[in-house]
């Protein structure tokens, strides 16, 4: 039978390897568990001058390979070290390159939301590409249109399921009249998903950012907490200003206890004291971002942090092997 010239079948690649960026190694060594394989080596060097060079310790060639480096805080380090090691793989002559970014930095200058500024994100989304990536993954971008911004195919995951799972097992027996909070009216939609998965009323705070400072005022809550425990949903926390204005607003509006749950703990400067002065009852958390020992002295017995390395995982096979995602969540 002659097969038609545009139907290719779909490529095979070789094996997976899987590489940590600097800022990575727990969760990428949990997602190597996951799959039952080794991690692979490099040779990763910060010279006096800052320049980084990187050496892989073993050949890549014809291979499926994966990078996991999140870009937060160092930003510019991490994201250095991510194209550095995609170009690194690419000069190895890897057969695809995936570029797993749990979190991926610049997610909040998605737009010209005013005259003469930039859309780093675009320019993130670009410099990943040249640099020879195939693919990418990524966790709960803070904007969905940044998935736009590639001409490379990914997936673009969220971590919604991990968190509504352990609220529902856990912490739903203990509480009086639940209601979930969105932190924002930009986080709105999100926030009705998390509210509808889990079966509870939604309340909304809405909010005005001032300038281009990184804190925002807090003004006028919608909905209904009073007698309630709360849980305020987001998808990052940076400094925790916002946060900590969420929970007195809710506070004043006679909410019981209250709880927070978001994706990617970023805490800048002094945000995890913020968060552990705030008279939170429980944090929910995951590991798309490492929290520092430092931090975690302040969170102690506040915070549980869930990972996202089975996640991640289950979509590396299934991308290897050429199976759908979103059968993971019936979709």
């Amino acid at each position: 039978m002659t097969k038609h010239p545009h139907h290719n079948e779909m490529r095979v690649y070789g094996d997976i390897k899987l590489f940590s960026g600097e800022g990575s190694p727990e969760l990428a060594h949990k997602i190597a568990e996951y799959l039952d394989i080794k991690m692979c080596e490099r040779e990763f060097i910060e010279f006096p001058n800052e320049n980084l060079f990187i050496k892989l310790k073993q050949s890549v060639r014809g291979q499926d390979v994966y990078i996991v480096q999140h870009t937060a805080a160092p930003v510019h380090r991490n994201l250095m070290e991510l194209l550095i090691t995609i170009q690194t793989l690419r000069l190895d002559s890897a057969a695809r390159i995936t570029a797993v970014i749990p979190y991926l930095a610049y997610g909040r200058s998605d737009k010209k939301d005013q005259p003469r500024v930039p859309i780093s994100a675009r320019l993130v989304a670009d410099l990943i590409e040249v640099a020879g990536a195939d693919r990418y993954i990524t966790l709960d971008p803070h904007a969905g249109q940044i998935q736009g911004f590639f001409s490379i195919p990914g997936d673009v995951l969220t971590s919604s399921r991990l968190i509504i799972d352990h609220i529902n097992e856990v912490l739903r027996p203990q509480m009086k009249d639940p209601v979930v909070v969105s932190v924002d009216l930009g986080f709105a939609k999100k926030g009705r998903n998390y509210a509808a998965d889990m079966d509870m009323p939604i309340a909304f705070i809405e909010k005005r950012r001032i300038g281009n400072e990184a804190k925002a005022e807090a003004l006028t809550l919608i909905g209904e907490v009073q007698d309630r425990d709360v849980i305020i949903v987001d998808d990052e926390v940076d400094t925790g200003g916002s946060i900590v204005q969420a929970v007195e607003t809710v506070k004043k509006n006679g909410a019981r206890d209250v709880y927070l749950a978001f994706v990617h703990p970023i805490l800048s400067a002094n945000g995890a004291e913020r968060l552990a002065s705030a008279g939170i009852k429980q944090i929910i958390t995951t590991d798309t971002v490492p929290i520092s020992e430092e931090k975690m002295k302040h969170l102690k017995g506040l915070v549980t942090v869930l990972s996202v390395s089975s996640l991640l995982g289950e979509v590396i096979r299934r991308a290897h092997e050429g199976r759908s995602v979103g059968e993971m969540f019936n979709e």
